[in-house]
């Protein structure tokens, strides 16, 4: 009986990584479908109203939205990128939201009284608390904006100045688009293999996820910055909400169950800092899949029950589950040992062949999802060949803290918004991210995986080894690059004589 748990477990989440994993291929199809009839509708778009800033009566006020915390290496960066986008006088406001604790202020003020006597509109907005972090500073910045279109950047972006002028168009267009998202480019992707990676995973999820979903009728999600928002759809929406720790995809989600449109011009896009370290990295993906399941569990039940198509319920359920995947790959690492020996004699070549295919698909279907984006995205052939297998270790290497973070999620258990610190163009304070106990204990996985790869020589049975191999392999590197990592950054901040401790990871 125990040995049949064992592979009921097993297969079961086997069952459903493979069912995450066609997913992947759905997604790719449906790019292929729509993509280029996409792109071709935008450009429609932006042509039909190339003439509408010849008439500044017609042009819509928008205000620029940048929400701060204690960001001194990037906060005059990202005002002045605001600040310089093209835009006709009197119709465009700067709203910095700054809960900053720290010298940022003193420097967030020195930039916006250079740019006002520049005739510049811009308006520093202070709470007495953070009350909701980011969701909240939205919130009070919302309230008070001039603008009835809200462009939003996080501080490490760095918009081009035909921002405005390249998306506003589509709100001309239609009056039901209330959202309009950007795509993500890379400032420091150059910095070390470890943001190279990284790289590829985010041009995997724009280039290929958010177009499939845009232009395929699905609903997909404001990725908190580097996009626009029509101010009466947030408030339609019920406002931004400070209950989930992914504010921008549970907005996303409750202003298309309102009824309002959501697009994506892939064509544009911002650059923008990607985490330097495993800390940093880990931090901003426990935020993702918290927040993300936290809001499958609020809006999933209001989803099924709304008049969309079965395969658009689907879609979403995936698209807002998407980190459950992690929990389960925990669980096929430690069981991959037991299934083995329980079930050693109970295995038949059709049992093993299922299996092996069902963990086959399952686990190369992401990376040829990345593949695919990178193909797109002109990448040289030899850098995807040494990029992908890199994401697929990293992929598996953060499971682990993703797995807390789905549990946190469906326990309720409570935590505060940690935001991802940022270098900029020259470091001028040593934001740090404490280093948890998790690289420990993700070495102490990798080796047990190793040690159930060397059990199964005698017995020759070989599907799941493989797959344990990748797991051995994607647990030891983020563990031991976070160890490395945290100790350099622990010298570091021991040199320095106040070290900022604001950013302690939840």
């Amino acid at each position: 009986m125990i040995d049949l748990t064992i592979l009921g477990i097993y297969f079961a989440a086997s069952l459903f990584l493979f069912s995450y994993g066609m997913n992947c291929y759905v997604v790719v199809w449906l790019y292929l479908r729509s993509f280029r009839r996409g792109c071709e509708t935008n450009a429609a778009i932006e042509k039909s109203k190339a003439s509408i800033w010849d008439h500044q009566d017609q042009i819509p006020t928008i205000t620029t939205q940048i929400p701060l915390y204690n960001e001194l290496n990037v906060a005059e960066r990202a005002i002045r990128a605001a600040a310089a986008l093209e835009y006709p006088t009197g119709k465009h406001e700067v709203q910095v939201l700054d809960d900053s604790t720290d010298e940022t202020q003193l420097r967030v003020d020195q930039v916006a009284d250079e740019l006002r006597k520049q005739g510049i509109d811009i308006t520093v907005i202070r709470r007495k608390n953070r009350i909701g972090y980011k969701a909240g500073a939205l919130e009070e910045g919302t309230m008070q904006a001039k603008g009835e279109l809200l462009a939003v950047f996080d501080s490490d972006f760095v918009p081009n100045p035909d921002f405005l002028r390249r998306l506003v168009p589509f709100f001309l267009n239609d009056s039901k688009v209330g959202l309009v998202q950007a795509r993500w480019g890379h400032l420091n992707k150059g910095h070390s293999l470890f943001t190279r990676t990284q790289s590829l995973g985010i041009d995997g999820h724009f280039i290929v996820e958010q177009s499939a979903r845009a232009f395929s009728g699905l609903y997909m999600n404001f990725n908190g910055t580097a996009g626009i928002w029509r101010k009466q759809t947030i408030v339609d929406a019920g406002g931004w909400k400070h209950d989930t720790l992914t504010e921008d995809l549970d907005l996303s989600y409750r202003a298309q169950l309102a009824g309002w449109k959501a697009t994506f011009v892939p064509d544009v896009v911002v650059p923008a800092e990607i985490p330097e370290t495993v800390a940093a990295f880990k931090n901003q993906q426990f935020r993702w899949a918290k927040g993300s399941i936290q809001t499958a569990l609020k809006l999933l039940p209001k989803l099924w029950r709304s008049d969309l198509s079965l395969f658009q319920k689907v879609q979403a359920y995936f698209h807002l589950t998407h980190y459950a995947i992690h929990p389960l790959m925990v669980l096929l690492a430690l069981l991959g040992l037991p299934v083995i020996l329980a079930a050693e004699s109970r295995f038949t070549p059709a049992l093993i062949l299922g299996i092996g295919s069902l963990m086959s698909l399952a686990t190369f279907a992401p990376s040829t999802l990345y593949w695919f984006s990178q193909k797109q995205a002109g990448i040289h052939w030899a850098k995807r060949l040494l990029g992908i297998p890199i994401l697929m270790f990293t992929g598996v290497g953060i499971a682990i803290s993703n797995t807390r973070a789905v549990l946190e999620a469906l326990l309720g258990v409570e935590s505060g918004f940690v935001r991802t610190p940022k270098s900029g163009d020259k470091a001028l304070k040593n934001y740090t991210v404490k280093m948890p106990i998790l690289p420990v204990l993700e070495i102490v996985f990798s080796l047990y995986c190793w040690y159930s790869v060397v059990q199964f020589f005698p017995l020759n049975k070989w599907f799941v080894a493989p797959f344990l191999v990748i797991y051995a392999i994607g647990f030891g590197y983020i563990g031991l690059l976070g160890l490395i990592q945290g100790t350099m950054a622990g010298k570091m901040t021991g040199r320095t004589k106040k070290p900022d401790t604001a950013t302690a990871a939840a």
